[in-house]
């Protein structure tokens, strides 16, 4: 969405928007494999119609490409009407290019010229974050340049311990001089409220998930069965761990179903940084709205981390890079609100994303359903006993968070391409799609 967004834009800002006849876009390496299933032609066709993800209206976007009728029109950015069909966005989950699996080429044409007046290549890089063809990456460049500057672990601590901050302490500052305190808080407030409204309505809501799989939601009636259960007089049990799996659950049924989420890191890893952070507000006394911009503050600076030296994609490094990372940005965030030092912080990031090395990415059918929504259930279970269990400790510990995200990268570099979001490998080919 965002990508065809800013070829429309563009199209509009060197004038160019009223000489356009047709845009067609093609969807190459994991978006052509995985796309029909992650609703990317949909999202192709409502950026170009000027629709942001932060604003629209997801019912919107879901029927932009699969309710595409015949002689149908396309108001680019609400401007510019040009004729539009489902043949207009192709498939070519074979051809890899170079710069990432998840590619997608976008081409303008007039009606006369048999050359496009306007081509451009994208890349899908995770989290929401896209990357020009030709535009460079800077791996080694730090990922914040001011105040502050950090591009390891190892550099995190140590301001840390020069400036006698937490780590929420270093990435406010950081954020606060870009954008301010008003709108750095302003914008934690508004993440959360997006994460927030996304769990209450995968609680409240029942059915089939679309696609051939015939998923069932269950976030719904587990959460029903918890609250008869909790209003019981006397209870055998504590359910906070059960509240957590419903948590999560019902953000990646509102992902697998079209609705709006937050990526955190990614759409298919997004409901766990949402689940942790309602586990502590729900169940871990004095929770409250500071602490939980301090536990989102404290996830930016692992996300960060990963995301710089390592990947947030599961087309780029299997589902490790995905549920591995969203699992050690929960981790870390929750032991810092619980009281955590530092060390301790790094140390529950790097539990959480050792035991998720290796986790291949092989949804079922192209569907972020199988195994995805479970594994984010399980995952946030491990955020949560990863935080306690660094909380036991003083922060020392053998292997750190450096390298536990390098091992990450060469584990991602080694594995074989049909285990990286292409549906051609794993459970994928292993279960039968009824």
């Amino acid at each position: 969405m965002r990508a065809a967004l800013t070829f429309a834009e563009h199209l509009a800002e060197t004038g160019r928007l009223a000489d356009v006849s047709r845009i067609s876009c093609t969807l190459y390496g994991s978006l052509g494999a995985t796309g029909l299933g992650h609703g990317t032609p949909d999202a192709v066709i409502a950026g170009l119609a000027g629709v942001r993800p932060e604003s629209c209206d997801p019912d919107d976007v879901r029927s932009a490409w699969t309710g595409l009728a015949e002689g149908a029109t396309l108001s680019v950015l609400g401007r510019h009407s040009i004729p539009i069909s489902k043949d207009d966005v192709s498939f070519e989950p074979r051809t890899r290019l170079p710069g990432h699996p998840n590619a997608l080429t976008l081409v303008a044409w007039t009606e006369t010229d048999a050359l496009p007046i306007f081509e451009e290549t994208y890349y899908s890089i995770g989290g929401g974050f896209i990357r020009r063809d030709g535009d460079t990456l800077g791996q080694a460049t730090p990922i914040v340049t001011q105040p502050m500057p950090y591009s390891s672990s190892v550099e995190l601590l140590a301001l840390c311990d020069e400036y006698g901050l937490d780590i929420a302490g270093v990435a406010r500052i950081n954020e606060e001089s870009i954008h301010g305190q008003e709108k750095l808080d302003a914008g934690l407030d508004a993440i959360w409220n997006a994460m927030h409204v996304c769990v209450e309505a995968g609680l409240k809501t029942s059915g089939t998930l679309p696609g051939g799989l015939k998923v069932k939601r269950r976030a719904e009636a587990i959460r029903m069965q918890l609250e008869e259960y909790d209003s019981l007089p006397q209870r055998e049990r504590d359910t906070s761990t059960e509240w957590l799996h419903a948590f999560a659950l019902a953000v990646n049924e509102e992902n697998a179903s079209g609705g709006r989420v937050v990526t955190a890191p990614t759409n298919g890893a997004a409901g766990i940084i949402p689940a942790v952070g309602h586990y502590y507000l729900r169940f871990v006394p004095g929770a409250d709205a500071a602490g939980l911009r301090r536990y989102l503050l404290t996830a930016v600076a692992i996300g960060s981390l990963v995301k710089a030296n390592a990947s947030i994609s599961g087309a780029e490094g299997g589902c490790q890079a995905e549920v591995g990372s969203a699992c050690a940005m929960a981790s870390g965030a929750l032991c810092a609100v619980l009281g955590g030092t530092p060390r301790q912080v790094e140390n529950a990031a790097e539990i959480a994303m050792e035991h998720h090395l290796g986790l291949t990415c092989d949804p079922v059918g192209g569907l972020v359903q199988v195994p995805c929504i479970e594994r984010n259930a399980i995952a946030s279970s491990t955020a949560v006993s990863a935080a306690r269990l660094a909380l036991h400790g003083d922060g020392t510990h053998l292997v750190s968070l450096d390298t536990v995200i390098e091992t990450m990268r060469q584990t991602g570099l080694d594995m074989m391409t049909k285990y990286k979001e292409t549906s051609e490998g794993g459970l994928a080919v292993n279960v039968i799609e009824c």
